[in-house]
């Protein structure tokens, strides 16, 4: 298989992943009634604030967000859709999610082969492949002054964007970078379906906290003997 058909079938998904990213940010925007100009930082940001990190820390050039107005383009379109009509609804219900994880395990692929085709290693091709997918929404959530719903109490997101990053290098390493491409595609999509599917997420700090992971009767101890702890940071 030639390396173009992939490449354009890459460039489909990832603007259509610009596209409903941007609308979801439009619909963000729409819940806390901003204004247009709102709803055009939200959609930029969902859509568009990943790759444009990835590309700052790069230091290759300008964001390929700036050069290729196609995606800007892109991003302005889902704003002005969620602008003027409502997006919601049960065929929105079913075809987000799709489109999310085909553009998140786009994302993750294009981002962690653009990291090693620029000459860096393994490590940071996991990394910035998976801000790649994972920091648009970041920011957006950052920007409304929210915890960024990818750092946790939701089904595995940014942990599909990883396993879709590392399936990626691996390829790449062993000389499989269409299959690679591919491969990372499917591997991200899949889990991140799966995991909506199954509700799979990862386990919080609770059941690991000193609280419940050190027997009671220590803590009583230690109430009585309060010097037992030791140190100035023992409070």
């Amino acid at each position: 298989m030639s390396g173009f058909p992939v490449s354009d079938l890459f460039r489909v998904l990832d603007l259509t992943g610009v596209l409903f990213n941007a609308l979801l940010g439009g619909l963000i925007a729409r819940q806390e009634k901003l204004d247009p100009v709102g709803f055009i930082v939200l959609s930029v940001l969902s859509g568009l604030g990943g790759g444009m990190i990835r590309d700052t820390l790069l230091q290759h050039g300008a964001p390929a967000a700036l050069t290729d107005y196609t995606y800007m383009y892109t991003a302005f379109a889902g704003a002005a859709l969620a602008y003027i009509i409502r997006v919601e609804g049960r065929l929105w219900d079913r075809v987000w999610p799709v489109v999310d994880a085909l553009a998140l395990g786009c994302w993750a692929a294009s981002g962690a082969e653009k990291t090693l085709s620029s000459g860096l290693g393994w490590l940071p091709a996991v990394l910035l492949g998976t801000l790649t997918a994972v920091g648009g929404g970041a920011t957006r959530d950052v920007v409304l002054r929210r915890v960024p719903t990818v750092l946790g109490g939701n089904t595995l997101y940014a942990t599909c964007a990883a396993a879709a990053s590392g399936t990626l290098t691996i390829l790449f390493f062993t000389g499989h970078r269409t299959a690679g491409s591919l491969a990372a595609l499917a591997v991200g999509a899949g889990l991140c379906l799966l995991a909506r599917w199954r509700g799979w997420i990862l386990p919080g700090s609770d059941p690991w906290s000193p609280a419940k992971a050190v027997p009671a009767r220590f803590h009583r101890r230690d109430r009585h003997h309060p010097g037992g702890g030791g140190g100035p940071g023992s409070r």
